[in-house]
């Protein structure tokens, strides 16, 4: 009976203990390949499987989250033959547990060699400020060319960034002369613009003030001759005048207007800038017999008719040197 009992409690033991080897707990961002001799069969998903012992067994335990990847630091050639140190990281995430964990004897090894040679490949065909100024490009790139080499492998990567570009320090000092060099240039182009702007403003400036200048001469000249005209029209009509006066037989009419312009004439005489000496053919009287005709004419005017105007005087004969002189 004991015997009997103590082989009972050995089978219930071999029970329990083969159901607690048969449940496998997935955690949650894993899953695990499922083998039946050796030969994988199927994927246990992240909680509570059940897979009798002895028959089944855990292949490989796959991280299913999504990863980064340190890519370690490189020496790259340019195109143009700059050397440049580059480091970068890459995101991946794996999609299919069982090409994980059978497609790729060591995917984390793997992906590092590809993501080092594919660095290599497209940043050896580019020029180092091509380098510099297109990470993104880059980037793109890279992630282009690693996800497609990926994907037999079950793996999705995500992100491929460069962390940091080193170029070397003789460089790094010829780059900042250039800068340096730019911006100069900038400055020197701006300030000749600005010069070039302020001087084409003063010649605008000059040529309005030319124009308006010119337009007032023109203003000026139009008033003047305007002016000239209404003169020679009130001459014209006093002419007019004397004319008439004489044809209705007013000797007075000639008398003043040769006074006037007689004295018209002497003033000019007088008032000229380069005259000093002044001689006259003429003798003083007669300038005054002008200006009594001028009275006469005034008292003939103003209620006098019977006053004779007195004739014009007689500008004295001047001989010829030909002819015999009075003793």
């Amino acid at each position: 009976m004991g015997v009997i009992f103590g082989v009972v409690v050995g089978i219930l033991v071999l029970v329990i203990m083969f159901l607690f080897a048969s449940l496998k707990m997935v955690r949650q961002g894993f899953e695990y390949t499922i083998e039946h001799f050796g030969r994988f069969t199927t994927v246990a998903r992240p909680g509570l499987n059940f897979y009798p012992a002895f028959f089944y067994q855990v292949g490989r335990r796959i991280n299913m989250m999504e990863q980064v990847l340190d890519v370690p630091q490189q020496e790259i050639i340019t195109k143009d033959n700059a050397m440049v140190a580059v480091d970068g990281v890459v995101f991946f995430q794996v999609l299919d547990a069982a090409k994980a964990a059978y497609e790729v004897s060591d995917l984390f090894v793997a992906i590092m060699q590809l993501a080092t040679t594919n660095l290599r490949t497209v940043m050896g065909s580019m020029d180092l400020d091509e380098l510099l100024s297109k990470r993104d490009e880059i980037n793109a790139r890279l992630l282009s060319v690693v996800d497609h080499a990926t994907n037999p492998w079950g793996v999705k990567i995500t992100r491929v960034e460069i962390k940091d570009i080193r170029p070397p320090v003789d460089i790094v000092n010829a780059m900042a002369r250039q800068m340096k060099a730019e911006r100069e240039k900038r400055a020197n182009i701006l300030e000749a613009e600005g010069t070039r702007a302020s001087e084409i403003l003063r010649a605008e400036g000059q040529k309005q003030a030319r124009i308006l200048e010119a337009e007032g001469r023109k203003e000026s000249a139009f008033r003047d001759s305007e002016a000239r005209e209404r003169a020679a029209e009130a001459e014209a009509k006093a002419t007019q005048l004397v004319s008439d006066a004489i044809e209705q037989g007013s000797a007075q009419a000639i008398n003043y207007f040769i006074a006037q312009k007689y004295v018209e004439a002497v003033g000019k005489f007088a008032t000229s800038p380069n005259a000093k000496t002044i001689l006259f053919p003429v003798e003083a009287t007669n300038l005054i017999g002008t200006l009594g005709g001028i009275g006469a004419l005034a008292k003939e005017a103003f209620g006098d008719p019977g006053a004779a105007a007195p004739k014009p005087p007689t500008p004295p004969r001047v001989k010829g040197p030909f002819e015999p002189s009075e003793q």
